[in-house]
């Protein structure tokens, strides 16, 4: 069944009658949007107001009742139950799986995990679902899109997914027929080194190697100009393979599925070490200290190393406003959100926690929780 709001795009939605349509008027459009990004949760009248009205400078003399009408409009539009009331502002009468923009974000993370699984047929078919409820920018109609930490995520994840679907069709033999999409992806993202090692992989499995070796130069080249770095591992041991006329390699631990970093990383081999020591110790690591010292790159730079016998997964818990869904966030991270959704029984519901304990209880994993000093309790 398809989500019955829509924000990946210009927005839309199933009134109560069962219909589909736009939801018109910019001011409407940007106040159903704004309340489609808390994704169920409450939002305060005074910050929806801000969001709304962001790109005016004319706004209200009364927010309050500005906003207040302007509900009234939506209710009109969607259905009265849609927008609820609560202490201090709205929220949309939704679970975050109603719209679309979170069931994607459901549906990528699954499709790469059971990429990462060597699943590649199931990852396509994933990945084709989730992708296919874009029709647009994310969030489009929000005035203030440009800046909203939300909008950078999920056209981060975006991208990151229609590399995951060329990844799927290159495992399964296709890569001759992904050359031209793959190659204006990385037109669109060149400094993505997964997404460059995909496209040399694929001129390689495709019988064009020459092509290979001269688009790693290009690689090379553009990472020096514009970052000062040189190329990552798995671009050079690529590299490498190339030059000793080896073909595809065998399976094997899949790459860790974390963000790419655009900038180099120097001067902080001693916390390096440091950490990738206690990972080899530990169960449980945890870094502290002030917002903006690094925290979280230095993490991401010891996960990119782990050589443990498990995969890698990061959970980025910033958007997360309630102890209670941090679970399903970690589910939706390890791809098993739709485990928790169904449950083993194929019934909807089952409790998250229950559902992360027995996902993980018969696998290897590290795990990174990222910006949970919020959601500590449920986080620990």
């Amino acid at each position: 069944m398809q989500p019955a709001y829509r924000v990946l795009g210009p927005g839309r939605a199933r009134r109560a009658d069962g219909t589909e349509g736009p939801v018109r008027g910019a001011r409407l459009a940007a106040l159903f949007a704004a309340l489609a990004a808390a994704g169920g949760r409450p939002v305060g009248a005074a910050a929806l107001a801000a969001r709304v009205w962001a790109d005016d400078t004319t706004v209200p003399d009364d927010p309050g009742a500005a906003l207040q009408a302007l509900v009234a409009r939506l209710r009109r539009t969607l259905g009265a139950g849609a927008v609820a009331s609560v202490p201090g502002g709205y929220r949309l009468a939704a679970a975050a799986e109603d719209i679309d923009l979170f069931r994607f974000e459901g549906l990528a993370a699954e499709g790469a995990a059971a990429l990462a699984a060597g699943e590649p047929e199931r990852a396509a078919a994933l990945l084709d679902e989730g992708l296919g409820l874009w029709a647009g920018s994310a969030l489009a109609d929000l005035p203030d899109r440009a800046t909203d930490p939300l909008v950078v995520r999920v056209e981060r994840r975006h991208a990151e997914a229609r590399r995951d679907r060329l990844a799927a069709d290159v495992a399964l033999g296709r890569s001759a027929a992904v050359l031209a999409p793959l190659t204006a992806l990385v037109g669109a993202h060149p400094l993505d080194e997964p997404l460059q090692v995909l496209r040399i992989r694929a001129l390689r499995d495709a019988g064009r190697s020459a092509e290979a070796l001269a688009a790693y130069e290009e690689v090379r080249r553009t990472l020096a100009d514009r970052l000062g770095a040189d190329p990552g591992p798995e671009l050079r041991a690529l590299h490498r393979r190339l030059l000793s006329g080896d073909g595809p390699e065998a399976p094997g631990r899949p790459a860790p599925a974390l963000p790419a970093r655009l900038t180099s990383f120097i001067g902080r081999d001693e916390e390096l070490a440091a950490l990738k020591a206690e990972l080899t110790s530990s169960r449980l690591v945890t870094l502290l200290g002030p917002g903006g010292v690094g925290k979280t790159r230095l993490a991401l730079e010891a996960a990119e190393a782990y050589e443990g016998d498990g995969t890698v997964h990061l959970a980025e818990l910033a958007s997360v406003r309630e102890e209670s869904e941090v679970p399903g966030a970690v589910l939706t991270a390890l791809g098993a959100r739709e485990t928790m959704l169904r449950g083993s029984d194929g019934l909807l519901g089952g409790d998250p926690l229950s559902r992360l304990v027995e996902h993980c209880a018969g696998r290897r994993m590290l795990l990174l929780l990222d910006n949970c000093e919020h959601v500590v309790g449920a986080a620990a």
